[in-house]
């Protein structure tokens, strides 16, 4: 199985521990901000202004994290677990809001219920995510920031790696673009995306999908591979061998996000 993200990162633990192997072929790189991140540090120096500190991936949390082990009185939203667990890690204290449906629209929605009274926010997140988090943000009456905590690049992947794989698993629209981009729009003959979203990505760019998870999180994605490998007719469970490529970047841009699908 070939894995797709910048690190292989909890996805690819999860199809190890069903037996697969799995062969890194990373086909973006997170990198600093423009400037360096002179903005998120600026940002981050004031955090004690905010009400909440919110990120939509594992890569934001951990430009954030330390900051917000400084500032204690500041609350946590994480869009889904795996985010979640990396800027617990980083910030050595819980978060303090992870919604059940681990999408944009389920944390605004958790939000709301959370949060009754406008509150000053703090949103980092990466440079191609789009408005909609915070516009639903403000649309809800709150105050809120954003930040740029990161980029995404394209990398130049492998080639070679990709030719026996069965299936890919995308898990956001940012693996879409980086997979079309790189291969055209043909794949595997088992192409699963995480969200909605991200299979409007991959409709975009003309890239045809064996199945949208319904679940949309890292096991959802692995539940449906099973479903879908057990129903092609090879028979239960994964493949032994690296024949499954996987991407789970859970980029805010992605419209990811854990595991996530968070734009």
């Amino acid at each position: 199985m070939l894995v797709t993200r910048e690190r292989p990162g909890e996805l690819a633990v999860k199809l190890l521990e069903q037996g697969a192997t799995v062969i890194h072929v990373p086909l973006i790189a997170v990198v600093d901000a423009a400037d360096g991140g002179r903005a998120l540090r600026d940002a981050l120096s004031r955090l004690d202004q905010y009400d909440w500190l919110v990120v939509t991936s594992p890569a934001g949390a951990e430009r954030v994290g330390a900051a917000a082990r400084l500032v204690p009185g500041v609350r946590l939203a994480a869009v889904g677990t795996a985010t979640a667990r990396v800027l617990r890690r980083e910030s050595v204290r819980p978060v303090d809001l992870v919604p059940d449906v681990q999408r944009v629209d389920g944390l605004v929605a958790a939000f709301q219920a959370e949060s009754l009274t406008p509150q000053r926010v703090l949103l980092a997140q990466a440079d191609i995510a789009p408005p909609t988090l915070a516009d639903a943000l403000r649309g809800g009456g709150h105050d809120v920031t954003t930040v740029i905590a990161y980029r995404t690049v394209p990398h130049e992947p492998d080639r070679g790696a990709t030719s026996d794989a069965d299936a890919v698993l995308f898990a956001s629209g940012s693996a879409v673009e980086s997979w079309c981009r790189a291969f055209g729009p043909t794949g595997p003959p088992i192409a699963i995306a995480i969200g909605p979203s991200t299979a409007a990505v991959a409709d975009r760019f003309g890239l045809k999908l064996a199945a949208v998870s319904t679940d949309h999180s890292l096991d959802g994605l692995v539940d449906e591979l099973a479903r879908r490998w057990t129903g092609s007719g090879v028979g239960r469970g994964f493949p032994s061998a690296s024949e499954v490529i996987t991407d789970v970047p859970e980029l805010p841009g992605s419209t990811h996000t854990g595991r996530t699908e968070t734009g």
